[in-house]
């Protein structure tokens, strides 16, 4: 699954990546090292850009609230819940097959996190002498370097509780399409120790499905519809691309935030042993 990630690059490095033609400068977001749901993120997306006299799709930089919010939905508190959409049935789901064949985004980060559970823990759990395991954070990003596209969703919501000309009249929210976790090693091995996850598989079964540059403009284009061609481009990466290490517990406290988040430990900290 995703239910935090770290995005720390600004609009102007973004829009040099995915070639945005518009953004607006007052949308600016600082990094953020820990993003949880229901915070402002960013999202490229090729819409129309209202009132323009040309009508073709631009490509722009949008800040969007994660948690996807249905448009027919009546109130927005389901959306934190909504963060993320499975592949496998995105197209089928009703919370998500329409924006799946009109809007689509993606979603930019450096990585994302996921917990596991160490041996120890799980002993003591089993055992009834734990209530709550401790859990080991892993940072999973492309071992290259460079920008983890997300596949995602957005969707407009209008309050109804407030007039038309309100800034908040409309909402406008996202969720990161999931995909099974990769089975095959990871790249750079199991870590430092030898003793880390050897494949994304051994941290969770899920991942956020990451899209490869060759297929950023096919996922963005709104005038593709058909729900069996856009199913086609729900494929996982190549394996081989991404890495995975240990961070400090510190990511678990969505309060706690900064670069440090992301420096690599030696190995898991005591007690969360993979």
């Amino acid at each position: 699954m995703c239910g935090r990630y770290a995005a720390s690059r600004g609009p102007e490095d973004l829009a040099g990546i995915f070639e945005v033609e518009k953004w607006e400068p007052e949308e600016a977001l600082a990094p953020d090292f820990n993003v949880a749901p229901t915070k402002e993120v960013y999202a490229v997306l090729d819409r129309s850009v209202k009132d323009a006299a040309d009508p073709r799709p631009v490509r722009q930089l949008r800040t969007l609230k994660w948690g996807l919010v249905p448009s027919w939905a009546k109130t927005p508190e389901g959306g934190a819940r909504m963060i993320n959409a499975r592949a496998e049935t995105v197209h089928e789901k009703p919370s998500y097959r329409r924006a799946f064949a009109a809007r689509r985004c993606i979603i930019p980060a450096d990585g994302y996190y996921e917990w596991v559970t160490g041996v120890g823990e799980r002993d003591l759990e089993v055992e009834g002498k734990k209530k709550r395991a401790r859990k080991q954070p892993y940072f999973v990003t492309p071992a290259d370097g460079s920008v983890f596209a997300m596949a995602g969703l957005y969707e407009f919501w209008r309050d109804r509780t407030l007039p038309d000309e309100h800034p908040l009249a409309w909402w406008v929210t996202c969720s990161v399409i999931t995909t099974e976790a990769e089975t095959t090693p990871l790249a750079g091995g199991a870590g430092a120790s030898g003793d880390g996850p050897h494949a994304l598989a051994d941290i969770h079964p899920r991942m956020p499905l990451m899209l490869t540059p060759d297929r950023w403009d096919a996922w963005l284009d709104p005038a593709r519809t058909d729900v069996e061609d856009l199913r086609g481009l729900l494929v996982p990466p190549p394996a081989g691309l991404m890495r995975a290490y240990p961070v400090s517990t510190a990511v678990s406290n969505v309060r706690n935030n900064g670069p440090e988040l992301l420096k690599e430990l030696e190995g898991p900290e005591e007690g969360t042993l993979f």
